[in-house]
């Protein structure tokens, strides 16, 4: 039987750092503030703001929720984050997706500032990753990284098959990987043979959202399995993109949906904003 990886034990620990850090801001007249933008009425993206508003509020950080109608044009978008790019009492920008479909996501992040561009999604962001110089990361790809890291499960000259190949996710986390010394292998939905692949991971990495979709056939005996997925099953009930109980009781190691890397993505994001609140308050003394 695996043993389960409590991201939520992670995150309540790195909570308890933040805390002094922004405790630390605040004696400075620093108030760390993250402004999260949300075009339409996803319930997903709700759901996920107001699980990082009611965080950020229990650390101390200030949290702008800014929500538009799904009427929103894309010239009316880059007005709102061009105001706050100019907001210098903003450290952080957060652009929620999905977006309409009449708005173009990649022209939107490449107009948030890059040093308030806390999911890392800007051109000089995505460059800074993979030239492994520091700058603001995708967090659930960091979440995942520290999750191991928590955990002493080290990566050098294992392979990792990440199944998935976002922007956000998939993609990020592969150079994470390979800065510390990992195989990496990206599938994705034109990959065939995927059990095949998937059977060779020391360390396989689901972000593809679909609800309980790796069983335990895609999972070779003590593979550490790493769940991104958050989706809901047939009667509602909150699931991973892994079939949990089936591959527990074949992994080495698995984390559980939810309170596995959900909760430590939130607080990495918060951690991201702590960063650019320090990094404005060492370069302006306030």
């Amino acid at each position: 039987m695996a043993t389960v990886l409590s991201g939520t034990l992670v995150a309540q620990q790195l909570a308890t750092k933040l805390q002094k850090r922004i405790g630390l801001l605040r004696q400075q007249q620093v108030i760390p503030t993250l402004a999260t933008i949300i075009v339409g009425n996803d319930k997903a993206s709700l759901l996920y703001a107001n699980r990082q508003q009611q965080t950020a509020s229990n650390l101390g950080i200030n949290y702008q929720l800014i929500t538009l109608s799904q009427q929103t044009t894309e010239q009316q978008l880059l007005q709102v984050i061009q105001k706050l790019n100019q907001d210098v009492t903003v450290d952080a920008i957060l652009i929620q997706t999905p977006l309409p479909a009449a708005i173009n996501p990649q022209v939107i992040r490449q107009q948030v500032a890059p040093i308030k561009d806390v999911e890392g999604q800007s051109a000089e962001s995505i460059g800074r990753l993979w030239n492994g110089q520091s700058g603001n990361l995708p967090t659930t790809a960091v979440a995942i990284m520290k999750l191991l890291h928590f955990y002493q499960i080290a990566v050098s000259k294992k392979h990792v098959v990440i199944v998935g190949r976002s922007s956000i996710v998939g993609k990020p986390l592969a150079a994470l990987l390979l800065r510390e010394n990992a195989t990496v292998t990206i599938a994705h939905s034109y990959t065939d043979n995927l059990a095949s692949l998937t059977r060779q991971a020391d360390i396989l990495v689901v972000a593809i959202g679909k609800a309980n979709f790796i069983t335990a056939k895609y999972v070779h005996p003590g593979c550490i399995v790493i769940d991104v997925g958050t989706n809901r099953d047939a009667i509602g009930k909150i699931v991973g993109d892994v079939a949990f109980q089936q591959v527990q009781a074949v992994a080495q190691m698995i984390t559980p949906v939810p309170g596995g890397v959900g909760p430590l993505t939130v607080m990495s994001l918060l951690e991201q904003v702590v960063m650019i609140a320090e990094r404005r308050e060492k370069q302006h003394g306030r």
